[in-house]
């Protein structure tokens, strides 16, 4: 598996469906970031109110990202063909029914990998690299939260330096790009630089992430594409 090559092939993929991946992205984080806007605004409001919306914005991303993850991956599939058979919707209730493992395992990798990296950092990047399939696992081949991390690491195996390379690409490329998106929204007041900044940049940024893993995954499962 070439580095270059999956990158390329999702850039491909990105810019030919852009309005469908940053709709289906936009559905999450329309919610998301207002939640979150609210949240650092209601501090002024005294300890409980910030309490309160600190809980819901957390709810609400928990949720919220986990699902997109999984539509992402499900709009993936379902566009690898060259064509959009089912609208947002659509794929956004076919991955609802996999909610729950997407939740679970993606908070035990989120714990796992975060403790690796306050540790040595190392064991964190290796655990990311092991596990970064545990979304498409989940998704496309029907697998429980536990499953997946077993199956991620056997997809991975003897494919390490390859997977860490696209997940490093991946994650520096977002962050550089989110961080200068959100920079055009300065001027605008502090919410609505807050909310829009991030939706904008979150809309556009994530599902290329999404697009790259997932097209990691189809190269190491062998999965052949769709007549």
């Amino acid at each position: 598996m070439d580095v270059g090559s999956v990158l390329s092939e999702a850039w491909g993929l990105y810019r030919t469906h852009f309005v469908r991946f940053a709709v289906t992205a936009a559905l999450v984080f329309v919610v998301v970031d207002l939640v979150t806007g609210v949240a650092r605004t209601a501090g002024d409001e005294g300890w409980f109110a910030s309490l309160v919306w600190g809980l819901i914005s957390g709810a609400a991303g928990l949720v919220g990202l986990f699902w997109l993850q999984g539509a992402l991956v499900e709009t993936v599939r379902d566009v690898r063909d060259g064509v959009a058979e089912r609208s947002v919707t659509e794929v956004y209730a076919a991955t609802g029914k996999q909610l729950g493992a997407l939740i679970v395992a993606g908070v035990l990798a989120g714990i796992g990998v975060a403790i690796g990296l306050l540790l040595l950092v190392l064991p964190g990047l290796y655990l990311l690299t092991r596990w970064s399939l545990i979304v498409p696992v989940i998704v496309l081949e029907n697998r429980r939260a536990g499953e997946s991390f077993s199956r991620s690491s056997e997809l991975v195996r003897g494919k390490g330096w390859e997977v860490f390379g696209v997940v490093f690409v991946t994650i520096l490329l977002a962050f550089v790009a989110r961080e200068i998106i959100i920079a055009l929204f300065a001027p605008l007041p502090e919410f609505l630089e807050g909310w829009l900044g991030g939706l904008v940049a979150s809309s556009l940024v994530f599902p290329f992430v999404a697009l790259a893993w997932t097209t990691m995954y189809y190269r190491l499962a062998q999965v052949p594409e769709r007549a």
